[in-house]
């Protein structure tokens, strides 16, 4: 049975629960609740409280459309009603002796879904493991990101770094040591942390950082971001300035982005320009002040130089796109070469493809160079572009699930967040992960990133100007040199 605990930050009192060895605060605000004055402005400050806050049950979520039909089932939703939507988690020891490590996680979602309260980031497993966890909100969509004229560039960014703001300056209350803070974050929560790599405001926030299937992939440049805007706006019937779009509902926001996103998926280069092949239209862009530079180039450049870094992918990424719609099975031939003609691989790219996967349909071919272009070329030109003296960089990848044991997703793109968290065996899981995950690969996954966040490594070598090293991660850790090197070879 939970109990009560109360922890006092600047801000008042909370009143979150205990059970067993964790105590949990949910729905703590970070800042103040992004409507009316707040509107597509920077985040502002929370406003001190009364009494004891009910920091017991999880806040209202940004405001955020639906994901696909054939994707509900496998990455359930948590929408919380309400404005004050700026809020985190934390989990912790419920000795909260002082000094621990501490992880911050950034959800996916492709900047227009997603929350802190997703079933899979339940940050127990990470408490019991002497880590206290923090989940973040953050706005998304048109709210966090659109280009609109008048408006803060990257607000949803912005947000992050008022989340670490806030964990530096009220963590010790929960027994964490801000001076020893890994951000992590999977999909778009890793795209952004690659953003915050090159954002000086977030300079000093975290020491470490894990990008788990994102890496620096997806970030809009200016002229990307006016497009997009134009056509949120054009959807809307109203210029894309804050003055019109400030008072129009949220709803109506949704109704546009998805409008548009749907746009920019059915269309091409032609159409789009860059987005007609990255398919990702809200994000961060390079507005010249809150990101003043491409993430890669800043990197490259020694921004960040001194934060560790993780970096992530799972095998079969794409399989979560093409399977559970049965996609996979329509690609034919032409479908397969003008596709990776679009997003650059030449033949001879992919007959090295053909080459490794002897009997591979096309739908496969095509899910396997969808993984490289998306996920792991960015994680291998994020990896190459630190500087030589930079500290030191981890390359993984999640191999641990058969297709015949999931529905015939296999390790696809999300599969490994509830090995990593210790979430795997609740039913919720089950469509994505199947009826039996093996308790083993939780032991590796979250054993993995728990050394990385406590120790500052997660158990293999390091990558150099030499080589590298990947840890192939399942019921146990494989590290190979160089996994699948004619198809890496094939982008270059």
């Amino acid at each position: 049975m939970a109990e009560g605990r109360v922890v006092s930050i600047s801000t008042g009192d909370l009143r979150g629960t205990v059970t067993g060895d964790v105590a949990r605060f949910l729905g703590i605000p970070y800042a103040a609740a992004p409507f009316g004055p707040n509107r597509l402005q920077p985040p502002r400050p929370v406003q001190p409280w009364p009494g004891e806050r009910d920091a017991t049950r999880f806040g209202a979520t940004a405001p955020q459309g639906r994901y696909p039909r054939y994707l509900q089932k496998i990455l359930p939703e948590v929408v919380i009603a309400g404005d004050d939507c700026l809020n985190l988690n934390v989990w912790t020891p419920a000795a909260m002796t002082g000094g621990l490590p501490v992880l911050v996680w950034i959800h996916g979602g492709s900047y227009t879904n997603g929350s802190g309260s997703v079933a899979d980031y339940d940050g127990s497993h990470f408490a019991e493991s002497g880590v206290v966890c923090v989940t973040i909100n953050y706005r998304l969509g048109v709210e966090g990101f659109l280009a609109a004229e008048g408006s803060t560039p990257n607000r949803g960014m912005l947000d992050m770094v008022a989340a670490l703001r806030w964990v530096r300056d009220e963590i010790p209350a929960f027994g964490g040591d801000p001076a020893r803070v890994t951000v992590a974050g999977e999909s778009a929560g890793a795209m952004a942390i690659s953003a915050l790599l090159a954002m000086p405001t977030a300079s000093g926030l975290f020491s470490a950082a894990v990008l788990q299937s994102g890496a620096a992939a997806h970030t809009l440049s200016a002229e990307s971001a006016r497009l997009v805007a134009a056509h949120v706006g054009a959807t809307l019937g109203v210029p894309p300035t804050i003055d019109a779009l400030a008072p129009l509902p949220p709803q109506v926001m949704l109704e546009a982005a998805s409008a548009v996103t749907a746009a920019v998926i059915a269309g091409d280069a032609a159409d789009w320009g860059e987005l007609g092949v990255r398919k990702l239209p809200f994000g961060p862009y390079v507005d010249g002040e809150v990101l003043p530079m491409a993430p890669l180039d800043a990197i490259a450049a020694g921004a960040s130089a001194d934060v560790r870094l993780l970096l992530c992918t799972t095998r079969d990424e794409w399989r979560l796109f093409v399977v559970p719609n049965r996609v996979i099975d329509a690609v034919d031939e032409p479908m397969l070469t003008a596709r990776a003609r679009a997003i650059g691989l030449s033949p001879h790219g992919l007959d090295a493809y053909r080459a490794s996967r002897p009997g591979a349909s096309p739908g496969e071919l095509l899910s396997a160079i969808l993984t490289d272009f998306t996920y792991r070329q960015p994680l291998l030109a994020l990896a190459r572009g630190r500087p030589a003296d930079a500290a030191p960089t981890w390359i993984a990848r999640f191999d641990g699930i058969d297709a015949v044991d999931n529905h015939g997703l296999g390790p696809c793109h999300t599969a490994e967040i509830p090995y990593v968290f210790g979430t795997a065996t609740r039913p919720v899981m089950h469509p994505r992960l199947g009826t039996h995950p093996a308790a083993t690969m939780v032991d590796t996954m979250h054993g993995a990133w728990v050394r990385f966040i406590r120790d500052g490594d997660p158990g293999w070598a390091a990558a150099d100007r030499t080589g590298r090293p990947t840890a192939l991660l399942g019921e146990r850790i494989t590290v190979v040199p160089d996994p699948d090197a004619a198809e890496r070879a094939a982008w270059s």
